[in-house]
């Protein structure tokens, strides 16, 4: 199973969500920045590296609000955990997307995401999380 972080990045009531370029698994799909935990890698320190890597800030990540565990239709699971990132060092800048948004939460909803990640995207919306 695959080990993954994804992080719910606030700001002024906005989330930031990211589109896949056309060249990545699953082309043009929209998902909150994050990516694959190493091996001998902690959680947080994974959503750390992710971030600067993805977005080149150095964030404060917070509480793990969520742990969701997706079966792909046509193989391979992912096990996702999501964390709270409400402070960060430096700009924003977009490394590795095709597109990078900030969106209210009923703004997620008309966007197309990844399939592991509706569930929480409906609960985003509903103001159930964060």
């Amino acid at each position: 199973m695959k080990r993954v972080v994804a992080a719910l990045i606030l700001k002024d009531g906005l989330l930031l969500a990211c589109q896949r370029t056309r060249h990545q698994p699953m082309p043009l799909k929209w998902e909150f920045p994050g990516g694959k935990i190493e091996d001998g890698e902690q959680p947080r320190d994974a959503m750390r590296r992710e971030l600067e890597e993805e977005l080149g800030i150095v964030a404060e990540v917070g509480t793990e609000v969520a742990r969701i565990v997706h079966e792909y239709p046509r193989g391979g699971s992912v096990e996702l955990r999501f964390f709270e990132v409400r402070s960060y060092q430096g700009e924003i800048e977009n490394r590795i997307f095709r597109e990078i948004r900030w969106v209210t939460r009923r703004e997620l909803l008309g966007l197309d995401f990844l399939e592991a990640d509706l569930g929480l995207v409906k609960e985003l919306a509903a103001g159930k999380i964060i």
